[in-house]
């Protein structure tokens, strides 16, 4: 079948996107923690570029140079609800390992329209995720390179658009490519807190001034500021913004299915690499940043890490760290982005699954990857970057709210598992995940408060407007399955009409009524004739004329009145009246011309498309387009004929003996087989017939390799367990001509892979 027209938008996604990948491949598509952890936690790492610089952006402005007193101990604050996320995490990890994100522990603990708000919490948080990641990687550029600071913006989206092409190719592309910037990174954060922990104990480091043109300006510390509370208040608004720092957790809870089996362990042992990374990292910077009073930009750049390197490494050979760093900073910041890409897709898959976002993001696309997600993800990303101007500061109050707001409901729904199953040590787990829900729930109040006239009220006016639309989009959902499942199976079992009438609408006599024609002669109906509605008189005659010429026969042209010109009704008389007898079952072809470009649409009317509409009301009618597609820019395909396994040309004598070629394995290449002769074929199940229950029992499957297909049949069994479609098996029988079809009946089998069974969307 390789001679088969491809459409231009499928050869252009194999030049872009490369081949695509078969469905049983999905399986290799599965991560090692080395690449896991670039994919998972970049976002969770390059928080530490930049949490730092918030905490400080907050306190400077109230408190001056005495913010860098408070930097280090509002860090350490952050890591206590860090450490008990990690721990929360791993519970969950554990208790879902087939995917334990927000949305499915809140949907399984506390019903559907709560997992509906949490969901839609962390949907938003990826999306924000990927605006803050893209903006704070083009400010660590422009921090390098100070030329590029009015470009920052279209740096941020251009950013964007590499990044999701990158994951459209695939996860484990997408993972190799991603991984080297994520380790390079931490490789120049680690010899950044070295060098600067060597000079703190054997010289010392110098100290910024902190009134440098462009700095945020500082405030005036006054000690009587506690008393009047507004220290602790300013303190957490810092913390508020700080708070972004332990956003990404929650990531690797979102993939487990990606890692490498068995995959909850390997994902809980990430999750613990992963924190103790971020947490010396954070801690690391922020303990620079107040010895060298490190103070942020007004633009952003240069940034709060740019100057922590810069004074910790000098110059000379110093420089070579210091653009080292920036490079590293950059990078994983930029992919960062790729962790909401890795997890958003299958957050709204799982949505999806439950009719509450289109289906659409349900499709795997050409590399196995959830295509429309990633897409919609990207647009979603660069109108938040348009919106923001692609400020970070702008973007912060936007980013913790969805995230606290999924961590609390996360981890309260762990603390009601712990209290259903009682599985073993589930105090312990009941104190962790109890105790991480509280600080999650701390900290959501705390940014909700101080951060609501930044932004955060967009998030918290958002979030509910989703959910309500969500749930509309859901009940229509659910009103169109109840309106299609309703007496199916009554209806696909009722006795059928004792005639059949097939009428071809026919307008011209072209070549699109020509395929329709064709086709309605092999279907072999009681009553068979072509109608054309009278119009035009003059095409009328000349219409008759043509067909007089035909040598159809039991193929009348009927020419009905239609003085009105309103075909829609002229079809549903004529129709009706040959329904009247309550025992004819009609069928009505309409040939209609397809076209490929937009604007000869409209230089053709649709009526057919009025006719579908009328017609399709009526019960016992059933209307088929049969399409012409003009201008296609190529020719009608006719394929070659295949002469079937064993089958002689008159007057040729029967093969003789000869030997079979074997594969080294003893095996023989299904397209060599040959009739009345046993042979041991291995393939992999392409297709599946199954049998009604009131039939005869029988499992009839097509075998497929490079060679050809085979067709294997186990009569009294209606399965096997585990020859599903993607089953790769060696049978063993005689060939034998099999309904026209080669062959093996009860074949000896073997099953040698067998891929994961369907899982409905409700079991994610």
């Amino acid at each position: 079948m390789s001679s088969l027209h491809e459409p231009f938008s499928h050869r252009l996604k194999n030049k872009v996107l490369g081949a695509p990948l078969h469905t049983e491949q999905l399986a290799h598509e599965r991560l090692g923690k080395p690449t896991a952890l670039a994919v998972f936690a970049s976002d969770n790492l390059s928080s530490s570029a930049y949490a730092s610089e918030e905490i400080l952006r907050v306190l400077l402005v109230f408190m001056g140079v005495a913010a860098f007193s408070l930097v280090v101990p509002i860090t350490i604050a952050l890591l206590v609800v860090l450490g008990f996320l990690i721990l929360s995490y791993r519970q969950t990890i554990k208790a879902y390992p087939s995917a334990g994100g927000a949305y499915i522990v809140t949907r399984d603990n506390f019903g559907i329209m709560p997992a509906q708000v949490a969901g839609v919490a962390l949907l938003t948080d990826y999306i924000l995720t990927v605006s803050v990641s893209v903006a704070a990687g083009s400010d660590a550029l422009a921090s390098t390179f100070p030329s590029l600071s009015p470009y920052t913006l279209w740096i941020a989206i251009a950013f964007i658009g590499i990044i999701a092409y990158g994951n459209l190719r695939g996860v484990k592309e997408s993972g190799k490519v991603f991984a080297v910037p994520t380790y390079f990174f931490i490789v120049n954060m680690f010899v950044l807190i070295g060098v600067g922990t060597y000079k703190v104990i054997f010289s010392s480091l110098p100290k910024s001034s902190s009134s440098l043109p462009g700095m945020v300006k500082l405030g005036n510390h006054h000690s009587s500021g506690l008393l009047m509370g507004a220290t602790a208040w300013v303190a957490l608004k810092a913390f508020g913004s700080g708070g972004a720092a332990v956003t990404g957790v929650e990531a690797i809870s979102n993939g487990v299915p990606a890692f490498h089996e068995p995959a909850w362990k390997n994902a809980r042992e990430t999750l613990v690499i992963m924190g103790v990374l971020l947490g010396i990292m954070f801690l690391g910077l922020s303990i620079f940043a107040a010895r060298v009073h490190a103070t942020p930009y007004e633009s952003g750049t240069p940034t709060v890490i740019s100057q922590v390197a810069k004074f910790v490494y000098g110059g000379g050979f110093g420089n070579i760290l210091y653009y080292s760093l920036n490079a590293g900073t950059m990078l994983i910041l930029v992919l960062a982005a790729n962790t909401s890409f890795a997890d958003f897709p299958r957050l709204a898959s799982f949505h999806a699954g439950d009719n509450f976002m289109p289906r659409q993001f349900m499709v795997r696309g050409h590399r196995l990857v959830f295509s429309n997600g990633i897409i919609f993800l990207a647009g979603a990303g660069i109108v938040t970057l348009l919106a923001t101007g692609g400020k970070v500061s702008r973007l912060i109050p936007l980013y913790a709210i969805g995230v606290f707001t999924s961590f609390t409901m996360s981890q309260a729904g762990m603390a009601k598992h712990h209290i259903t199953h009682k599985e073993a040590g589930w105090k312990t787990g009941l104190f962790i995940n109890a105790m991480g829900a509280v600080l999650s729930f701390v900290v959501l109040v705390i940014v909700a408060s101080v951060k609501f006239k930044e932004g955060a009220w967009v998030i918290m006016l958002l979030v509910p407007i989703m959910v309500v639309g969500l749930v509309r989009l859901n009940k229509a959902y659910v009103a169109e399955d109840a309106e299609l499942h309703e007496d199916a199976a009554n209806l696909a079992q009722l006795a059928t009409k004792r005639r059949h009438t097939l009428i071809v609408l026919v307008d011209n006599l072209d070549a699109a009524a020509a395929r329709a024609l064709q086709y309605a002669r092999t279907i072999r109906p009681d009553e068979l004739r072509a109608v054309h509605f009278d119009l035009d008189p003059w095409k009328t005659q000349t219409l008759t004329t043509a067909w007089q010429s035909l040598g159809f026969s039991r193929f009348p042209l009927d020419i009905v009145e239609c003085t009105d010109r309103r075909m829609p009704r002229a079809a549903l008389e004529m129709v009706s009246e040959l329904l009247l007898d309550g025992e004819t079952e009609v069928s009505v072809l309409i040939p209609r011309r397809e076209y490929t470009k937009g604007w000869h649409r409209l230089l053709h009317d649709n009526s057919s498309g009025g006719i579908i509409d009328t017609l399709s009301q009526l019960a016992h009618c059933n209307v088929t387009v049969v399409p012409y597609h003009l201008g296609a820019g190529h020719e009608i395909i006719e394929l070659p004929t295949i002469a079937k396994v064993g089958t002689q040309a008159p007057g040729v004598p029967d093969q003789p003996e000869a030997p079979i070629e074997l594969r080294a394995d003893g095996t023989h290449k299904i397209g060599q087989v040959a009739l009345r002769r046993p042979a041991t074929v291995v393939g992999r199940v392409r297709a599946m017939r199954i049998q009604p229950w009131g039939g005869n029992p029988s499992l009839e499957c097509t075998l497929a390799d490079e060679t050809g297909i085979i067709t294997l049949v186990f009569t009294g069994r209606r399965e096997i367990p585990g020859v599903r479609l993607g089953t790769v098996l060696k049978a063993q029988g005689t060939v034998a001509n099999l309904h026209h079809t080669t062959g093996i009946m009860n074949p000896i089998v073997e099953l040698l892979s067998v891929p994961e069974a369907a899982h409905s969307p409700s079991e994610h």
